[in-house]
């Protein structure tokens, strides 16, 4: 009666049981440990904010290691359950197994969405930034489409979202956004949205009704820790000062608190107003800036790796990762992968995981490592 249920929870225990190997446990734990040592300075607690972050690291990398064993107990327990109603023909457990099945499946799949992280700075948060390209309110309306998708699918993995920065558009839509994002894997699961996405549709701005072409970059750095030195000298700042302007108009502070960080010798740019403070938003800028140049560093390191290899294409900015098709038909599709799906709406409403798998499965094919 049940033979398919038991040989299906079977399955799950031996894909359970790969995943043991490629789950990284021990570089967890010798991240949580290093954390904890952390905690033991005198100074830990200087910092409020500081070491709440610490502590939530910690939270969510023992969450991580921890799942494995938790869900290899609960595939124990259902196998029992399932062979005692087969055991008992009790056919009015039908639905209560099939629902339990369903519900195993996908933390097995979650987990080994996981497995695909091989990257040390896929656990740490996100800083997501919005970039309208040419073309006025039609690429403002597009970026602020795509900083509603990104804050929907954030909402929806339970990350924590902080606004940065935030200025919004003259006619519609925002002329830039930026975005702290914070939650186990968060960089992991948005670096795969990093890059130039497209939209062609019938534009609501055009009183012909004709067909534009839009573009918006995104940017996705992670947070670096603060063991990681990236020197920056402060003759090679150049710091301004403005006034907050706040999401859609709002806490708009009659001081000049707003801090717009300028790194002489790359040009980089980065803005931070969401504080009251002026020394906690040039702060938040400075570690902004640190993550850029950061990233830098690392697709130097991975270009010179993978130089090499046949076929091997750079992710980088300007390049164009995904178009939207909104009309004369409706068409999500990724350049890199392949991944598409006709169900627009439902893309941009957040639900990305498609992409985000498929993406993390070509990274890994693209540096030649196996699946």
């Amino acid at each position: 009666m049940y033979e398919l249920e038991i040989q299906a929870i079977e399955n799950l225990k031996q894909r359970l049981a790969e995943l043991h190997t490629c789950l990284n446990v021990e570089g967890i734990q010798e991240r949580i440990a290093k954390l904890e040592r952390s905690m033991e300075a005198s100074d830990f607690w200087n910092d409020p904010e500081q070491a709440q972050k610490v502590l939530q690291e910690i939270k969510n990398l023992k969450t991580a290691i921890e799942a494995p064993e938790t869900l290899q107990q609960e595939l124990e327990d259902a196998e029992a359950f399932v062979r005692m109603a087969e055991e008992e023909a009790d056919i009015s457990l039908q639905s209560e197994i099939q629902q339990l099945k369903d519900r195993l499946e996908k933390e097995v799949h979650q987990l080994e969405i996981k497995s695909l992280f091989i990257d040390p700075r896929d656990t740490k948060p996100a800083i997501v930034s919005f970039h309208p390209g040419a073309g006025g309110t039609e690429s403002c309306d597009w970026a602020q489409m795509l900083y509603r998708m990104i804050t929907r699918y954030c909402e929806e993995k339970g990350f924590t979202v902080e606004l940065v920065d935030y200025q919004p558009g003259e006619e519609a839509g925002i002329k830039s956004a930026t975005l702290r994002v914070s939650g186990l894997y968060a960089y992991g699961l948005l670096k795969s949205e990093s890059g130039v996405h497209r939209l062609v549709r019938i534009s609501p701005f055009d009183a012909n009704k004709r067909r534009h072409t839009s573009f918006t970059a995104i940017e996705v750095l992670s947070e670096v820790d603060d063991d990681i030195k990236i020197e920056i000298r402060e003759e090679d700042i150049k710091m301004d000062t403005f006034r907050s302007s706040g999401a859609g108009g709002q806490k708009v502070n009659k001081t000049s608190s707003a801090v717009r960080l300028t790194h002489l010798p790359t040009g980089f740019v980065v803005t931070c107003q969401i504080e009251r403070s002026q020394h906690r938003n040039r702060a938040t800028a400075l570690q902004m800036l640190k993550a850029k140049l950061y990233d830098i560093e690392m697709k130097k390191k991975e270009a010179e790796v993978f130089a090499q290899r046949e076929g091997q294409t750079e992710v980088a900015w300007g390049n164009q990762i995904r178009s939207y098709i909104l009309q004369p038909y409706q068409l999500v599709k990724d350049h890199r992968t392949g991944a598409e799906t006709s169900n627009v709406d439902r893309v941009l409403d957040g639900d990305l995981d498609l992409f985000v798998e498929a993406y993390l499965k070509w990274n890994l094919e693209k540096k030649g490592i196996g699946i």
